[in-house]
């Protein structure tokens, strides 16, 4: 397992940025395939946004789509997810999951057996 760091959260005005990092340690991240969640209260843990360790191919959610860019940088064991055009609708706990097994992104939180403790996010005037 990874060990997974989140940061960059806050609070924002409607129509700003944030930029979350996920720091790992544990491991050499080149194969992981790495996802973003977040979490409103009453409501279920959703996928945001995944980048495969097998292709690196970058998939994200329909409600994030040109707004939201998934990265990462190997060399500094870190993921990052920038969110521009923010929306009270994106406020939530977000956080940063990884697993070796996964070949291509999922959804599913229960694919992913690595999970940082989060970071909330508040979009808000």
């Amino acid at each position: 397992q990874l060990r997974l760091v989140e940061s960059g959260g806050g609070l924002v005005q409607p129509g700003g940025s944030l930029r979350l990092s996920c720091v790992s340690s544990g491991h050499a991240i080149d194969y992981w395939t790495f996802a973003w969640f977040r979490q409103s209260p009453g409501k279920e843990r959703e996928g945001v946004s995944c980048i495969s360790g097998y292709d690196f191919r970058v998939s994200y959610v329909d409600s994030v789509e040109g707004r939201f860019t998934m990265s990462r940088d190997v060399a500094k064991n870190t993921v990052y997810l920038q969110m521009d055009t923010l929306n009270p609708e994106d406020t939530g706990l977000y956080y940063c999951a990884a697993d070796i097994a996964l070949h291509s992104c999922s959804t599913i939180a229960a694919h992913f057996g690595s999970w940082g403790q989060g970071t909330q996010v508040t979009v808000s005037s």
